[in-house]
């Protein structure tokens, strides 16, 4: 299949994959799940990748839904409408490597579902967002209903599902939306030096740390506990990147990884 949306470049081992619907906001419709099904895919299977932007193109990151694709759906396609984006959705954080939302304009709806999905959000200080899916008397169906509250806590996702209201990148960053925000001069280009920074760290010790963090986000303290002793264990040893990290330490020397 030929990628008609999605643009991906890749610079120093970091994909960066442009949502490319500017004359529709960005809007996601099934031919942009099934075309980032596939980059999913194919980055994930790529070993030279080691990190995944998503951006878009103009002035909205994604402005939600595909209005004109849904309104014509009965239930149970509407239903399958939400399955289709919220497995999608999720692949992100199925994916070993970093998967980082740079929301460089509007991130409405399915847009901000998008970005919630990533691992962390970087926004440019002149980004929005917002749920405005009760404005249409619908509710979210790529998973804000379950990643917003744990992102920024219940009463913050309440009041954003049922007020609709769409906040700038100084609220979302107060809330805990976003990680970082960054002034739209070069957004990309800065976006690039925090992700390079990461790359550069242990590559195993950066997957375990995904690995770690997102199961245990299903786990109870006790059995998340345990799962990080079993994955920091897993580090040492001889021909381990932990064993090369503590003696570039000790040896003053930058470590050399092995990314094999």
């Amino acid at each position: 299949m030929q990628y008609e949306i999605l643009k991906t470049e890749i610079i120093d081992g970091i994909a960066i994959v442009t949502i490319s619907r500017p004359q529709a906001m960005n809007a996601l419709n099934t031919r942009f799940f099934e075309e980032m099904d596939m980059q999913v895919q194919e980055i994930g299977l790529n070993k030279s990748v080691h990190a995944m932007i998503i951006t878009g193109e103009g002035k909205a990151f994604v402005a939600g839904a595909d209005i004109a694709e849904m309104v014509n759906k009965n239930q149970d396609e509407g239903e399958a409408f939400s399955r289709l984006g919220q497995n999608t959705f999720s692949s992100f954080g199925r994916m070993e490597i970093p998967v980082v939302a740079a929301i460089n304009g509007f991130a409405l709806g399915g847009g901000l579902e998008l970005a919630m999905g990533c691992d962390f959000r970087i926004a440019s200080a002149k980004a929005k967002f917002g749920q405005p899916e009760v404005n249409l008397g619908l509710i979210p169906g790529y998973a804000a209903t379950q990643r917003l509250s744990r992102l920024t806590g219940m009463g913050n996702a309440l009041y954003l599902l049922m007020s609709a209201e769409m906040i700038d990148a100084a609220e979302a960053l107060r809330i805990g939306l976003v990680q970082k925000v960054l002034e739209p001069e070069n957004f990309l280009e800065e976006v690039l030096k925090i992700v390079r920074n990461i790359v550069s760290k242990g590559p195993e010790a950066v997957k375990k740390v995904k690995k770690v963090v997102r199961h245990g986000m299903e786990l109870t303290f006790a059995e998340g506990e345990n799962m990080e002793a079993v994955e920091f264990g897993t580090l040492f040893g001889e021909g381990r990147q932990g064993k090369e990290g503590m003696t570039a330490f000790l040896e003053k020397r930058k470590p050399e990884w092995n990314r094999e």
